[in-house]
């Protein structure tokens, strides 16, 4: 592997996450990031629970909470928290338990091997857990992947996943030109890499512990037609 890389930083936008924020964290402290130095930016979307008290008692001093001053949306929340990172490489961690940091491994190692710049968790390509929920969840994200696949020239399986992993002087460089602040971050950031060129990307695949809309899952049918204008917006005007 290659010995440049000394630090990750693990960006976490929350919002309204009390019950679940707490695991995750610890879930992330104790996670193998191949000898990496963990460093953990929480976003916090003016969340209206307790989620603002709840993380006031777990700060620690490799993790930085960052407050919005009203709630401005995920893809606000990711742009704020890469600026805020340092790390040589940059994980994008959901606060809902639906993605397992025991992934890391597998979503560091293609770029600390050298041969990666960008690496996208994939929920469709292994046999690792997937819980089974929203048929139609997955045909829009078959829709969209494919959608975006044809704009972009990448043969993708799933622009969707929550998790992006990126070199860190890459994704900090990257966020100055951001502009979605909602779910249009998939689309978006899936553009604008495809136009960096020599840029490697790779896939591997990852668990998925899905969660249904009682359970607390946010995205819904009007974000999969945002993306649908997102992802034409963003490869052919941006």
């Amino acid at each position: 592997m290659q010995t440049k890389f000394k630090s990750v930083s693990i960006v976490i936008p929350v919002y309204n996450e009390e019950k679940t924020i707490k695991k995750v964290l610890e879930t992330v402290q104790s996670s193998d990031t191949l000898n990496l130095e963990k460093e953990i930016i929480i976003v916090d979307d003016n969340s209206t629970d307790n989620t603002a008290k709840v993380l006031k008692k777990l700060r620690k001093n490799n993790i930085k909470v960052v407050t919005n001053p009203i709630n401005l949306g995920k893809g606000a929340s990711l742009r704020i928290g890469f600026q805020n990172t340092t790390g040589d490489i940059v994980i994008v961690q959901d606060a809902d338990l639906e993605y397992s940091p025991k992934d890391y491994p597998i979503l560091i190692r293609p770029i600390l091997e050298g041969y990666a710049d960008v690496v996208y968790g994939s929920r469709f390509l292994n046999s690792n857990p997937h819980r089974v929920l929203y048929f139609y969840h997955y045909l829009a994200n078959k829709f969209i992947t494919t959608l975006s696949n044809m704009f972009t020239n990448l043969n993708l399986s799933d622009i969707e996943t929550g998790y992006k992993v990126f070199k860190g002087d890459l994704i900090r460089q990257i966020a100055k030109k951001l502009q979605a602040n909602r779910f249009g971050f998939e689309p978006e950031i899936t553009s604008r890499l495809a136009k960096v060129k020599g840029l490697r990307i790779y896939e591997v695949g990852i668990s998925y512990f899905g969660r249904t809309y009682e359970e607390g899952k946010k995205i819904g049918w009007i974000d999969g037609v945002k993306a649908v204008f997102e992802i034409i917006r963003y490869s052919l005007f941006s």
